[in-house]
Formats: structure tokens, sequence, C-alpha cells
């Protein structure tokens, strides 16, 4: 944890004193208070007791302070650097702010070394978050940035109580760790504050902390020891001498007469790390103060005292009778034998006995309304080295101690080694006894290690000697000797010296790590290294070194293991079976020390090492068999022999050479379907050693090559049936046969076969026709044809009442039970068409009929007829059904072909008449066709005189049934009658004709009109698809003679000749004036007239409604809409248009509430006129209850589909 500044400490409990109005922001600018002296170190001070505080009324206080005194009492002003006008206005903003805290941390007290804890708790039941805490020391130090090996930061949170609990802890506290602390908390626009106070006392006594200037560490703050002590930087090789004794330098009279370019040079020299605030008090004290009411003479500005001395305060007063009070830190001091107060005329004094450390802060004095402040700086005197160090020599393991002697007892002494601070623990080898100025650095169980320069350190002086350690003379009392062991058995290697040390084993030059099996023991003078169930791994050369000599102590350990060999990896019967063909290497691990010589044994023939495809291959922990190309003859028993110098070993292999299986015999195929076969065949006669483990089978067409597996899982019977075949196709088929080495050859292919079969029975077979003798009947082809194709149909029938004859179900599958002998073949051969009539049977008889499909394979299952048929013909009424086109009038060019198809029905066939304007037809100009179902009328070319009216009669018996064809045969138009000249004016002529007298028997639909000059007569078109039959010829040309004809046109196209005029227009140079006839204005003016009303209208709620109205008059009349006699204006869900006349009202996505009676009203100045409407809004309603309604479906459909978007949950 980093070392606060004094002058942190003294600010956190006196806040300095408003500055005068007109410099309200230079004291912020100046920084931190000035420090003191670096070597002043102090232990915590402490603020006055509640007591004290409670003792102090707020009406006492001086001016200008009350208001911040009272709320550091309370702990909720916030320190900081602003000056106090600054912090006034702070603490008004704050004082209307809500407390936060359940549980303020207190102020505490711990000892060097030990741990302090402080807790905060804030209640959380009204935050929606986590507040935010930071703790401070002093004003501005903010510790978060200092968390770590001495400080740490936790928080908390108790769900049931709704509580944060916020801790510092303050780990091995130091001295300088005292002071004043402080706790913020602020949650949004709330804020709460709070101090309180750490002392920290010495373990052993009450002795001043060690501040040397010259060794304090300027280390940054986000360091983990910013703020330390740091005394190495005094260790150097150099005599030990007395430091001269310097003259005191007074570093505030220094920085008060220097100027502002050497105050960094100041603070270097003499350690000053608080130079901010040091600053910031100088420029308060240079400030020039007004000439005070009060006082005559004000306190100096600073006093320096040393530790237990004796300090005074004077200030003289202006007026005796003023009341004074003295403050320390904003808290009043009161008279006690540490501060006396006297009064000697116009001079107030105050002494402070027994100056301490904790007296080092800011004191002011207050006379009526006015004050005036001054610094007090305590300072330690130096602790000086009276009896130096002296070098010395010990051996290894002896117990050394390091004298020496300061001026004060139990002065603070810091001990180095080689520079480096000794720190004293309970596990350390160093321990450091004082007794009283003597001071005492002890070592217990010096090494070689602990040779060095030491040295002591003091705030006044320092002293170093060397110590040399060396080692004692060793003798081998028992030497380590060889040993050779069995595998399994336990190691033992001991030796004794003459000195109890320790030491290091290794094995062939690498050290011995412990473990559960290998053991190293040392107690006193010998030393043990035990090895338990000893392992090959575990000989080699061991040797023992003992530590700091250069002695060595070795032995050889040799392990010995009978021959073993593992067959683990064999089956039971230590059976080892290979493929013919393959390469056999069975290797077997076998184990020894040494390691054993193996030889391989048959039939007590020798297998010998070497290059034969029968031979063995020896290697130290394994023996291996090889057999190169394995043959059957090489299956039989193998032995193995091992033997070392610690025993033999035999064991037994049997090898088996197994091979794959002979192919069976060719299959045989036994029955064969439309798309499958059944197959046969035998076992193999040789199975290859092995067990057959099944079947694969495999086919083939008979014209390819290219073999199909048909089952991938094994068949374990001798039979299969292959399926999914072609018909038609002929196959082969061969089988596989497998056992545990592998698949054998082939088998010889199958006799070639063809897969065929009969087709499906035929289906839908119905009554066509019937007659008094007959009997047509049709049916459609079967389903499934095959391979074989279908050769034709065999019709069959029977009479109802045959022998056996049963009735039929509903489908007609298995109809009937009649002996082949009663069916009566109808067709004596096979028919392609699916329709046949049945000939020269009897009236009013019934009869049973079947159909077959016949094809290469025979013939299919019957087709039945559902029921039995009465050969009687049935009357039906005629109907004629003409055709859409034909229901209006038939138009046709000259020329052009008529060809019209009349259906109609009616039974038996009935009699047909047609008739044109009531007169019958002449058959060599139009032809008629009359078939069974339908009339035809044809006409090659048509001419004018095949219009008119064509009735049709179909009769059938008593009954008839008539219809009109209305047929239009059209021409193009004649000529114009007659064309002439009305007048000539100007450029002008106006002509006019009559329409002609042949109009090509259609209506005329316009006229073209063409000009052409006397001179070219070149012809040119003026004007086409003239309707009128007078117009007016313009833009003619000044001095011309023109002609003018006209064409006649209808929907064929314009007439082929046109009527000229008979006289030409001359177009005169200077003709006669033409005088503008005179014409009367139009009244144009009309009052509105709808042209189209509204009508009632029924929407759907959630589609948009559209209401449309046509409206005329001059001028244009203005259009109001209205619901319910109330005009709607400015509804964002009603649409209002306007466009040429047409008025249209749009309601956006109806409700119920959207139906009533809608009007349009249209106004202009010659009169008002309206239209209403209904409007009908459905919604909410069931599919069915919509179309009752008279819904379209498709509306309603769309409108139910999107409710169901729309809403997903209700529907």
């Amino acid at each position: 944890m980093p070392e606060p500044t004094k002058k942190e400490e003294n600010e956190v409990l006196a806040p300095a004193p408003a500055p005068p109005p007109e410099e309200p922001n230079k004291e912020k600018e100046a920084g931190t208070a000035p420090a003191k002296e670096p070597n002043k170190e102090k232990e915590a001070g402490t603020s006055p007791g509640k007591d004290e505080e409670d003792a102090s009324p707020p009406g006492a206080l001086p001016p200008g302070l009350g208001s911040r005194a009272l709320e550091r009492k309370d702990s909720e002003w916030s320190i900081g650097e602003s000056p106090a006008g600054e912090e006034q206005d702070k603490q008004n903003a704050n004082s209307q702010l809500s407390t936060l805290f359940v549980e303020k941390p207190q102020g505490g007290t711990v000892k060097v070394g030990e741990n302090i804890t402080f807790i905060a708790k804030v209640k959380a039941e009204d935050l929606l978050r986590k507040p935010t805490v930071k703790w401070f020391k002093g004003k501005w130090m903010d510790l978060a940035s200092k968390a770590g090996k001495h400080l740490q930061l936790k928080e908390t949170f108790e769900r049931h109580s709704r509580v944060y609990t916020f801790e510092m802890q303050i780990i091995k506290a130091k001295e300088n760790y005292a002071g004043n602390y402080r706790c913020e908390v602020t949650y949004k626009d709330k804020f709460d504050s709070c101090s309180f106070d750490l002392e920290v006392h010495e373990s052993t006594g009450t002795t001043p902390n060690i501040d040397i200037r010259s060794a304090f560490k300027r280390s940054g703050e986000g360091q983990e020891d910013a703020g330390e002590l740091d005394f190495s930087g005094l260790l150097k090789r150099r005599e030990v001498k007395q430091q001269e004794e310097q003259p005191e330098v007074d570093v505030w009279e220094l920085l008060k007469n220097a100027k502002p370019s050497e105050y960094e040079k100041i603070a270097f020299q003499y350690g000053i790390t608080d130079l901010r605030g040091m600053l910031k008090r100088l420029k308060r004290m240079r400030r020039v103060e007004k000439k005070s009411a009060a006082f005559a003479k004000i306190l100096d500005p600073a006093y320096q005292v040393d530790k237990g001395g004796r300090v005074r305060f004077v200030v003289e007063l202006a007026d005796p009778k003023l009341e004074v009070k003295w403050y320390k830190n904003g808290q009043e001091i009161r008279p006690s034998t540490k501060y006396i107060f006297e009064h000697k005329g116009c001079e107030r004094i105050m002494f402070i006995n027994n100056c301490a450390l904790t007296d080092d802060s800011e004191y002011y004095v207050t006379a009526g309304d006015e004050k005036c402040s001054t610094e007090l700086f305590v300072r330690e005197p130096p602790v000086m080295v009276t009896k130096q160090l002296e070098d010395t020599k010990a051996y290894c393991g002896e117990r050394v101690e390091l004298e020496c002697e300061v001026s004060e007892d139990d002065a603070n002494v810091k001990w180095f080694k080689n520079g480096e601070e000794i720190i004293p623990g309970p596990k350390s080898r160093y321990h450091i006894r004082v007794e009283g100025k003597k001071h005492i650095l002890v070592i217990e169980g010096a090494t070689k290690a602990d040779t060095a320069e030491y040295s002591v350190m003091t705030t006044g002086g320092q002293s170093s000697a060397k110590l040399s350690v060396d080692l004692k003379p060793l003798k081998i009392l028992t030497p380590l000797t060889d040993q050779t062991v069995n595998l399994g058995k336990e190691i033992c290697l001991k030796c004794e010296v003459s000195e109890n040390i320790t030491g290091k084993w290794t094995k062939n030059g690498l050290p011995v790590q412990e473990t559960d099996r290998l053991k190293i023991v040392h107690k006193g003078r010998i030393h043990k290294l035990v090895i338990a169930n000893a392992l090959v791994e575990d000989e080699g050369d061991y040797v023992f070194t003992p530590d700091a000599y250069s002695v060595t102590l070795p032995a050889k350990v040799h392990v010995i293991d009978p021959p073993k060999i593992n067959l683990d990896g064999l089956d039971a019967d230590n059976t080892v079976t290979v493929i013919a063909g393959n390469k056999l290497r069975l290797e077997i691990p076998i184990s020894g020390e040494p390691p054993p010589k193996a030889i391989w044994s048959r039939a007590d023939k020798a297998i010998m090492e070497g290059s034969g495809r029968i031979r063995a291959e020896n290697y130290p922990d394994s023996t291996t068999l090889v057999i190169d190309i394995a043959e059957k003859d090489d299956s039989g028993v193998y032995h193995i022999n091992l033997k070392n110098e610690a025993g033999e070993a035999h064991a037994s292999i049997k090898i088996k050479v197994v091979d794959i299986p002979d192919p069976p015999v060719a299959p045989n195929v036994t029955d064969v379907g439309d798309d499958w076969c059944i197959m046969t065949w035998e076992p193999p006669v040789y199975d290859g050693g092995s067990p057959i483990l099944g079947y694969f089978i495999e086919r083939k067409k008979k014209q390819s090559s290219r073999w199909m597996r048909l089952n991938f899982d094994l068949c374990k019977e001798t039979t299969f049936e292959p399926k999914k075949m072609i018909e038609g196709v002929a196959y082969e088929v061969r089988i596989f046969a497998v056992n545990a080495v592998g698949i054998s050859k082939p088998s010889m292919p199958s006799k070639p076969f063809v897969p065929l079969a009969v087709t499906s029975p035929p289906t839908l077979l119905t009554v066509d026709s019937v007659t008094d003798t007959t009997v047509t009947m049709k049916w459609r082809p079967p389903d499934q044809i095959g391979a074989a194709g279908l050769d034709g149909y065999v019709l069959e029938y029977c009479f109802e009442g045959s022998t056996s004859a049963k009735q039929s179900d509903e489908n007609g599958e298995a109809a009937y039970d009649l002996p082949a002998d009663d069916w009566i073949v109808a067709n004596t051969e096979l028919i392609d068409k699916t329709k046949f009539t049945i000939t020269g049977l009897p009236t009013d008889s019934r009869i049973f009929v079947r159909v077959k499909a016949v094809n290469a394979a025979g013939a299919s299952e019957p087709k039945y007829y559902s029921q039995p048929i009465l050969v009687k013909e049935i009357i039906e009424p005629p109907k004629i059904r003409i055709p859409r086109h034909l229901k209006q009038t038939y138009i046709r060019r000259v020329g052009e072909a008529i060809n019209l198809v009349i259906p109609f029905q009616g039974k038996p066939r009935p009699e047909l008449i047609w008739t044109k304007d009531g007169a019958p037809i002449d058959k060599n100009q139009i032809n008629i066709r009359n078939s069974e179902t339908d009339t035809i009328i044809f006409i090659r070319k048509a001419e004018r005189s095949h219009s008119g009216k064509y009735d049709l009669q179909v009769k059938v018996e008593k009954f008839v049934e008539t219809a009109s064809i209305d047929i239009q045969v059209v021409d193009r138009p004649g000529p114009p009658q007659l064309v002439k000249i009305e007048d000539v004016w100007g450029e002008n002529v106006a002509l006019s004709w009559t329409p002609p007298r042949d109009d090509g028997n259609t209506a005329i639909t316009g006229y073209t009109i063409q000009k052409a000059d006397k001179k070219s007569m070149e012809w040119f078109t003026v004007i086409e698809h003239y309707h009128r039959t007078s117009a007016t010829i313009t833009e003619l040309v000044i001095g011309n003679e023109y002609y003018f004809r006209v064409f006649a046109e209808n929907m064929c196209g314009l007439s082929e000749e046109a009527t000229m005029t008979k006289e030409s227009a001359v177009i005169a140079k200077d003709g006669k004036i033409y005088k503008n006839p005179v014409y009367e204005d139009f009244d144009f003016t009309e009052a509105p007239m709808f042209t189209q009303p509204l009508v009632n209208t029924y929407a759907i709620a959630g589609y948009n409604a559209t209401l449309n109205c046509s409206v005329r008059g001059n001028p244009k009349p203005k259009i109001t809409w209205m619901k319910n006699k109330v005009a709607i204006k400015d509804d964002p869900r009603y649409r209002m248009f306007s466009n040429q006349g047409v008025c249209t009202l749009e309601i956006r996505k109806p409700s119920p509430y959207d139906g009533g009676t809608y009007c349009c009203k249209a106004v202009n100045d010659l009169g008002t006129v309206e239209i209403e409407c209904k409007l009908e809004v459905k919604g909410g309603l069931s599919f069915c209850r919509l179309l009752l309604q008279g819904v379209p479906p498709n509306i309603i459909d769309s409108y139910l589909r999107d409710l169901h978007s729309s809403n997903p949950e209700e529907y």
C-alpha cells in the first residue's frame, strides 16, 4: 500500500480556511497544501473525540466556518482540493441529497504488521443498480489504484436483506498508513460521505517512524511499492564513517525565498513528495492580507519544533475585550496539560508541550469575526550508530550474530544484505534481537550463501561488515558398495559421512527424483537410496555427492531376471490363423535379464535364422516366426525355447492356414414371374477350412457383361428370390460362397430365363348403349400391361338364370361363379378397340358381361360389369346443347367458311330438321351432316344470301326440342350516293354526301375523304374514320383547283370504289371577302346531375371499400361526402377522389362501425343534388354466415386468411 504524505493527513482533518472573495479560483490552481521535511514521519493524527465535538456548539464557531465544521462533524461533506468557496457551494448542493449509508466505517487502531478491515453498508431497496463507492486517503488519494498486497477492496450483496457491503482491508499495516480516510458513495443524484481515522502503533512500544530524506523512493502511484521507503540507494562500498552533522535546513524558508523555476530542484534535493500541496499553502501565506481590525499582530506563517519540544503561538489583539478561540484542524482546542493559554495585555499566547508528530497540522485563532492561521512542523531528531559492525568468519551450520549499537533505545533500524533489505519472518533464518540500544542480527545455520556484506542503517548513520562462511573438512566413514539383485527385489544403497549435511544422488549422470517406489533417506550422517521392486531400468551407475563438497561416492547396480514368454495376445488354445498366400509374422514378447536366447522348432526340427521362407528373428524383447507365403501344409504346432543365465522357458503355438471356399455349382431357376424368379443351388465341395457364412447372388442381362449384386447381407439359405427384373428381358444368375477368409470365385451362370406376366384386368367396363337386340360395351385398357404387350380383348356374356350364377359385388371384381361353358364369346377374333357391340340378343333378356385382356402370357383376370343388363332400348328425351359462341349473332365475312357443330342428346336416334327463316334449307348451297350425338352445318364460301335465322328441331318420338342460330354474312359497303361541294371560301371547302345504298349488311362505321389537285390528279387522304356526312376541308392552297372523293367504311373495311364530286373547287387568289357568320354563344352552363348513381354495397371488415358515382355540371360542382347526414372532414380513414366527373370515396379497412348511409352532395351556382346508398360491413363472422349473407366465396376466403395472419392467437 502506498505511503500517505503528512499533508494529506492534516488536510483530511483540517479543511483550508476560506480565501478572500477577490481570488476565488487561485487557490485551486496552486495545488495541494505544502509538505514538511521528508524526515518528519509521524503517527496517525486522531481527530478530537466525539465528546469534545458535542461540547462545541455551532454558534461558537468562527464566521465562515460554522456550516463546514458541522458538516465535517456529521461526516457528510466532500473532501477535495477546491477552495472553500467551491466546497461551500458543493456542500449546499449536497445538503438536500438523501443519506445512503446504513452502516458507516468506524475509526480504529492496529499494531504494525497486523490487519484491519473497515466496513460500509448501503441499503439497496430504492436503488435500481449498484451504487458507486470510492475510498480515499487524505483529500485526494484514490485508493482504488493502490490495491495490492497491502490493500484489498471487496464488495458483496445480500439478496434477502438487499444490502450492499463494501470492505477495505489493510494487510500488514505500517506506521505510515495512519491518518484520516474517507468513503464516498454515489447513486445518480444522491451522494453520501463518511470520514474515519486509523491509528498504527509499534508492536514493541511507541517508536517514531524512520523517514530519511535521502532514502525516500520517488516511485509512481500505480506501482505496488509506491510510497515505500527504500534504503538500497544508500548502500555503497565505502568506508564506514560517521556522517558529519550538517546545519538544519528550513525547506519552508527555501521555498518562500526561491524562484518558481527552482521549486522542482528543491523538491528533488530534499525529498519533497507533496510539492503541489506545499505550493498551495505557500500561495495562501504570500497572499496580501487586508489590515485586520481585530488583530494588531497575527500569527507567523509557519512554526517548526523538534519532537518532544515546546512551541509558543502569540497573537496581539487590537481590542483586549475580544474573545479568542484556538483551533486545530477545525476543532476547538481546550486547555489541558498539553495546551496552555496565557493572557498578557493584548497578547494571547498558546503553548503546546511535548510536541509529537500528531501535532503537525494547521492551527488558527478567531477573534470576533476574523481569524488568522499558521502551520506547525514537528521534526524528529536523527538516530546515530554508536558502535559499528565487525567483520566475522564462521563455518557452515553455525549460529552467527552481527551486533551494533545506536544512540537511542528501541530505535527503528534496518538491516541489509548486499544492499537488499532483510525482512525477518517466522520461516526466515534471519532474526533481529533488540536489547535497548543494542541491535543484533542472528543467522541460524549459516551456509555459504550467507557470505556477503551486511549493513545497518538508521536515520542518522550507517555501518557495514563482511561475513565469511566456510565448509568443515569431510570424511567418508562408510562408502557405497556394488549390488546384484533379482528383478522385483529391493535395492538399498547406504553410505555414511562425518558431517550432517545434505547431498544429491545421480544415476548415470542424471539426478535421481524421489517417487513412490524410490525413496531417499537422510538421517544424521547416514544417507540411503532405497528402491522397492527393482526393475531392469534401475540398473546403472549410482553416485552420491555431498552438497558443497567435491567428494563423490559411486556404486554399480546389476538387475537380473529369468526368461518369460508372453502369450497373452493369443487365443486360449494358443492358435494362430493365417490366410493362405499371406505373409505371417508372429511376434512373441519375451523378457529376461540379461536378454535370453530364443530357438523355434517344428516336429523336432529347428527353424534357423536366415532368409528362408520359414525363418526366425530374435530381438532383445521379442522373438518372431516369419512365414513369407503361407501354404496349407504349413499348419501345425511350433515350439519356442528361451534360455539365459537366470533360467529357461518353453511354449507351444498352433498355426492354422485357411483359404477361400471353392465356387458353388451353377444355380437352377425353378419358377419365373413378371419381375421375379426362384433359384436354388448346392453348397461348395470345399469350404476352405472355415465354415460357410453365406452367399452373394448376382444377375445380369444375357446380352450384357455387367453383373449386379442382389444382396448386401449374406444369404444364409440355398434359395433366393430375385425381384425387380424387366419383363421380356433374358437374365442369368450366379452364386458366390463366403467364409471367414473371403469370397469364393463365382459359380457358372444359370441357364437364361425371361420374366413374363399377363396384364392386369381391363378397367372401367361400362354400358355405352342398349337397343332391343344389341348391347354396346366400352372399357379402358389395363393399368399394367407388361413387357409381353397387349394383343387384344375378348368380350364374353351369359344370360341371367344360368347355372350357379351369382350376383356381383359393387366393384364387379369377383362377380360370378359360372362354369366356363355358360360364358359365350361375343367376338370370335381378338379386337384392338375398347368398344364392342354384342348383337343378336333377344329383347327383354338380361345378360352378364365380362372382358379379358390377352397377351403372349395368356388371358388376364376378367373384368365384370357389376349388374345384369336389360336388352331393351330406353327412350331419352332430346336435348340440344348450343355452344356459348352461337348464343349470339354469328358473324362471318363473305368468302369465309362456316362450320358449326351443335351437340344434342336423345334415344333412340333422334330425327333432325333444319330450316332457314322458316323455309327448308337448300342443301345445294348448305351442307348438313348428322350423327348420333351432333349435327354439323357447313358452308364452304359464305355469301350475303346465307345470312338469316337457322332453326334446328330434334324429335324423338313425341318429344321435340328446338334451337335457333343467327348467322350474319357481311361484306364491304358500296360508295356514298352523292358528294357535292356546298361552299368555298378562302382556303376552305364545305362538302356533304349521302350514305351508300349498300352498307355491306352491317353498320357504316365512318368515311374517308381524299383530295386531288386538278393538275396532277394525285389523291391524298385528308380525313379518316369520319362519322358525319358533311365536312369542311381546310388549309387548301390558294390558286389551285381541287376535286374531292369519299369512301364508305364498315367492319370489313373501305368500300371498293369512291364517289367523286362532279364540280371542282377553285381556291381563288382575289376572291370575295369572306364574312364570318355570326353565331350566338352557346350556353354550356348546367345544374349538377348524377349520371351514375351510388349503389348499395357490402364490404368485408379489414378490406378497403370504395363508393363510386359520376356527376356532371357547369360550373364544376363542389363534391361533399356525408355519413349519416354528417359531413366527412379530415378523417384519415377516408380518402376522396374526383377525376373527370367520377367521384370516389375510399374507406380504409372498414369495421362494422363504418356501416351506415353514405351521401354524395354536388353543389354549383345552378343547384344542388344529392344521392345516397347504404354500406354494410360484415366482419368477425364465420365462413358459412358470410356465404349465407351473399358475400362471394373468394372474398370470404381472402378475408379469413387475412384475419388469421393478423391475429393468430384468436383463430
